[in-house]
């Protein structure tokens, strides 16, 4: 991500600049930054996703959103677009806009080379201050590999890898179960990922 100047933006005026921009930005406590660009696998991996978890709640409580709802951190001063972003119950949205929600339960960032590390670790670190938030998901776009957190008590988190087509991620705060073979159909990992 890049800042796009190095001027400083209240909340508002991001939003206001949000609505008119050709491109999606996340906001980081005043400053704005542009959002990569995705890529083929990048855009399957979260498409089969969110299909999976469309499917499996059809009948469930739970709502199932793909790069275009913004989430808010409001201990943080983040405006943020996760790739996959599940919420239980209904959407608590931000002073009326139904492009901002507060609530999220699981959220799944596909990784790209650029955002890897922050992925990893500021983000993560500023998600787990939201009070819903119970699942991470980290999904690798140029291999099988995916890590899963899930929160297991205040400040305890525990993480499991898995990296073999034939495996099947257990959801912790959902039941559901997600087969590798099936989040990854159609991923070509001989094309170069960003």
């Amino acid at each position: 991500m890049q800042v796009i100047t190095k001027q400083t933006y209240t909340p508002a005026e991001y939003l206001e600049l949000e609505e008119k921009a050709e491109y999606k930005s996340e906001y980081n406590n005043g400053q704005i930054f542009s959002m990569a660009g995705g890529s083929i696998n990048h855009n399957t991996i979260a498409l089969n996703l969110s299909s999976e978890l469309n499917f499996a709640f059809k009948q469930q409580d739970y709502k199932v959103f793909m790069g275009d709802v913004r989430l808010w951190i409001p201990d943080k001063q983040i405006y943020t677009y996760p790739d996959v972003l599940v919420i239980a119950g209904k959407p608590q949205y931000v002073a009326n806009r139904t492009d901002t929600i507060t609530n999220a339960l699981i959220i799944a960032e596909v990784l790209s080379k650029s955002t890897q590390g922050y992925d990893r670790q500021a983000k993560f670190e500023d998600y787990r201050t939201i009070p819903s938030f119970q699942e991470y998901l980290l999904i690798d776009q140029t291999r099988i590999y995916v890590e899963q957190y899930a929160k297991t008590g205040e400040k305890r988190w525990e993480l499991r890898v898995y990296n073999a087509e034939d495996e099947t991620i257990s959801l912790s705060s959902v039941a559901l179960q997600i087969s590798l073979k099936d989040l990854y159909n159609k991923v070509n990992f001989e094309l170069n990922a960003d």
